[in-house]
């Protein structure tokens, strides 16, 4: 319901776009000169179009996952989890975080956009380069080598992200959701269906790797084509060292989170071996799908919106709160429901013989949550400024993790791991990030207030849906049943807060969807 509110939402409010290559305004200027209420407006209907956006991405990749799992076998997704650790560790360091400098500039971005595509692309081509050597290594660590020629294969999404990086940043910051909407739909057929051919023919690992390059391609030429601006290659050394100082600290920071994210891949693969990856791989793909239906839309919006009410501490504080309260909201039955249904949903799913990933996956759901929650807030502490806030928070998180990553492999395995990463959210990073976003003006009572329904909403929820399971026999019936008292227990509980979210989001200046 929230999602096809927003998405009617944003039908109703936007303007067609322009043909390619053109964009009623220069960049830098009238987003930047619209008051409260017209950034509301635009970030509102950005949003919908993101929610959209992500919701045809959602639902057509859980179908090709579901399709894959069936045609291939775990030592395939083990063997393509292994390329995804070296992959995304190139991924997270990849142009070293500057084109985020594009979202956030306080004036025309055409200054900086040609010394950001020069950083951008060589960095980019320096790991590269390094991937090519470093590939059988890694994989010979992991016990995967036959991994290698696909993370050779992978590695050249370094120099097509690095390509549209200024493009990307710059639909991002003009909050054309509904062009990354065509985009992201072409790219996901294309992947879709060149994986599932290639797997059916008898690719394996291959058929992930080649349909995910085949797409990121399309994807890159969609959005440089359509981009309203040219952004060429040049070089101003009066910029790089401020466009370092902002970038390099959130490179280093997203590096923290693939340590975090691809850790529990390392010491999987190193002490478990590519079986145990492959039922692990999945378990964490569906705890991500909270992340990537609520937190990846909001992200494409929230940081050019919380941008630009940096200067205005007390409205951003207050808007964070409203967005931080609404996204948990939102967030929090789609987590439980993943938590006590994880056995009937990855049975019926994708088949028996992916049972062991249902031990995992309640576990992997708190960690799900703490993403969400803790991505809005690191993208609240960039626009204020302090980058280096989330990369204390994210080495803390690290360092915790290690220990508890590898004696939770070493006690019960796959399930252990999980548990480690349960712990170590819960515990360390929650409070860790409360206390950063205390001290920057965000009042943590104020949001303690508001959670105070949607937790009770959700604790019983939970045992309702859980108490339901027994009711029923069969894989499909326990999931709709479950899943339908889950929802309606949940809905009950949360409905009278309707009003005051609707209100919330008609005073609102960020990215706070409709209830």
């Amino acid at each position: 319901m929230v999602v096809l509110a927003l998405t009617q939402m944003a039908m109703r409010m936007s303007h067609p776009a322009g043909p390619p290559g053109t964009d009623p305004s220069p960049p830098g200027e009238p987003v930047a000169a619209t008051g409260t209420s017209g950034l509301g407006s635009l970030t509102r209907v950005a949003l919908g179009w993101s929610f959209l956006n992500n919701l045809v991405s959602r639902a057509g990749s859980m179908l090709t996952g579901i399709v894959l799992a069936r045609i291939l076998i775990p030592e395939d997704y083990g063997i393509y989890a292994v390329a995804l650790v070296g992959i995304n560790a190139m991924l997270s360091l990849n142009e070293l975080g500057v084109s985020l400098a594009i979202i956030r500039w306080p004036g025309d971005v055409r200054r900086i956009a040609p010394t950001v595509n020069t950083l951008a692309m060589s960095f980019s081509t320096l790991l590269f380069v390094g991937a090519m050597f470093g590939a059988p290594y890694l994989c010979r660590a992991l016990h995967a080598p036959d991994a290698s020629g696909v993370l050779r294969l992978l590695a050249t999404s370094v120099l097509i992200d690095a390509a549209a990086a200024v493009p990307a940043a710059f639909m991002t910051r003009e909050f054309m959701q509904d062009r990354r909407l065509v985009v992201d739909t072409v790219g996901l057929v294309i992947t879709s269906t060149l994986s599932i051919v290639l797997a059916l023919d008898g690719h394996g690992a291959w058929s992930l790797a080649w349909g995910q390059i085949i797409g990121n391609v399309v994807n890159a030429a969609l959005i440089i084509w359509w981009a309203p601006w040219r952004f060429r290659f040049g070089w101003r050394r009066d910029l790089v060292r401020e466009l370092l100082d902002f970038g390099l600290p959130l490179a280093v920071a997203s590096l923290m989170v693939f340590a975090m994210l691809n850790l529990d891949y390392i010491v999987v693969g190193s002490i478990l071996g590519p079986l145990s990856l492959g039922y692990y791989l999945l378990a964490f793909n569906l705890s991500g799908w909270p992340v990537g239906l609520l937190s990846a839309p909001i992200r494409r919006v929230s940081l050019a919106a919380f941008s630009r009410l940096a200067d205005d501490s007390s409205k951003a504080s207050a808007a964070f709160v409203r967005a931080f309260t609404l996204l948990l909201a939102i967030t929090l039955p789609a987590s439980l429901g993943m938590y006590v249904l994880a056995e009937p949903l990855i049975g019926f799913l994708y088949g028996e013989k992916w049972l062991p990933s249902a031990k995992v996956l309640p576990f992997l759901m708190v960690l799900g949550l703490t993403r969400v929650l803790a991505e809005l807030a690191y993208d609240f502490l960039v626009a204020k400024g302090r980058a280096r806030a989330n990369l204390i928070v994210q080495s803390i998180w690290f360092a915790a993790l290690i220990p508890a990553l590898i004696i939770g492999a070493k006690t019960n395995g796959i399930v252990g791991v999980a548990v480690g990463h349960a712990i170590t959210a819960a515990v360390i990073v929650g409070p860790a990030y409360g206390q950063v976003l205390r001290r920057n003006g965000v009042s943590l009572m104020a949001i303690l207030r508001q959670l105070i329904r949607p937790t009770i909403a959700g604790i019983l929820a939970a045992f309702a849906g859980w108490a339901s399971l027994g009711l029923v026999d069969g894989r499909f019936l326990q999931l709709l049943v479950g899943g339908s008292v889950l929802l309606l227990v949940y809905g009950a509980i949360v409905y009278p807060l309707r009003r005051l979210l609707v209100d919330t989001v008609s005073e609102s200046a960020v990215p706070v969807p409709a209830a």
